[in-house]
């Protein structure tokens, strides 16, 4: 049987899976272990397409050709970003002029 995470909020090890979410009885907190997940120390975590974590100033690969909206530009697969910089919310790579989600990346 696979171990069970830590409580990324409180550290419990009284951890029980709830269909999607991991549920932590103690503090009530609930994650997905697939999402970014945001620490109390304002320690922003994001993994990228193969569940390594990214950090800032890290170098990154594009996994698959992207269509930029309302562009005619398509960003080809193997494109090289680097010094990216992580941010909150959906697109959550900052790679310089645009902003990419983390799963179609892979640290380089």
């Amino acid at each position: 049987m696979d171990q069970m995470p830590a409580c990324p909020k409180c550290q419990s090890e009284y951890v029980y899976h709830d269909t999607v979410n991991f549920v932590c009885p103690d503090c009530g907190n609930e994650w997905n272990s697939n999402e970014q997940i945001e620490t109390d120390d304002d320690q922003l975590i994001v993994k990228d397409s193969n569940g390594n974590l990214l950090t800032d100033g890290d170098d990154v690969l594009l996994i698959k050709d992207l269509k930029l909206k309302g562009s005619s530009e398509v960003l080809k697969k193997g494109t090289k970003f680097k010094n990216i910089r992580l941010v909150n919310g959906d697109h959550n790579v900052d790679c310089g002029k645009i902003m990419l989600k983390s799963e179609f990346l892979k640290k380089a």
